[in-house]
């Protein structure tokens, strides 16, 4: 496609398709613009965006705490029909539950990606990564960077891999 403006008295943006040798108007420049965000949303950087992703983590994670362990309770949703459903399946209760917070979304993303991968544990992986989320905020506070802090929770996996090869060892010679 090539683009020339017309040789008509009001200078006008044409298109020509060359394959077919016909003339189009280009309307597009004539619109408004298109508006893809809501315009009630704001934008927020640094250290607010920061503890607001663990604020939202922390919401999630605190929906189902109460579904884990031998005193778990159950949780009354309302189906999208009108009905009551009762369940401490921490999956089923994040499907149903409605977020727009971006770091909200990815945690019941990672439920459901632990559910289709070993099919159990979605509870206490919300928990524990909500949990690891509060326990950077001190560190944040701090002026800790980021991926200061990540590496710290890399240091202490490998620390706790290699006391459960231990514990495992033990085991079994015992």
């Amino acid at each position: 496609l090539r683009y020339f403006r017309s040789p008509a008295a009001p200078p006008q943006l044409f298109t020509v398709d060359t394959a077919k040798a016909r003339v189009h108007p280009y309307s597009l420049i004539m619109q408004a613009p298109v508006m893809v965000l809501n315009t009630n949303t704001k934008r927020e950087t640094g250290r607010t965006a920061q503890l607001g992703n663990i604020m939202a983590a922390k919401a999630v994670s605190d929906i189902i705490r109460t579904t884990l362990g031998p005193r778990s309770m159950l949780k009354m949703l309302l189906d999208p029909m009108g009905g009551i459903v009762m369940t401490n399946d921490g999956n089923c209760i994040l499907r149903e539950v409605d977020v727009s917070h971006p770091a909200a979304k990815s945690m019941i993303e990672l439920s459901r990606a632990q559910d289709e991968e070993v099919g159990d544990g979605t509870t206490s992986v919300i928990i524990l990564s909500g949990e690891i989320l509060c326990l950077a905020e001190p560190f944040l506070m701090r002026n800790i960077h980021p991926t200061v802090i990540v590496s710290g929770y890399n240091k202490a996996l490998q620390e706790a891999l290699v006391v459960c090869k231990q514990v495992r060892c033990l085991s079994q010679h015992a």
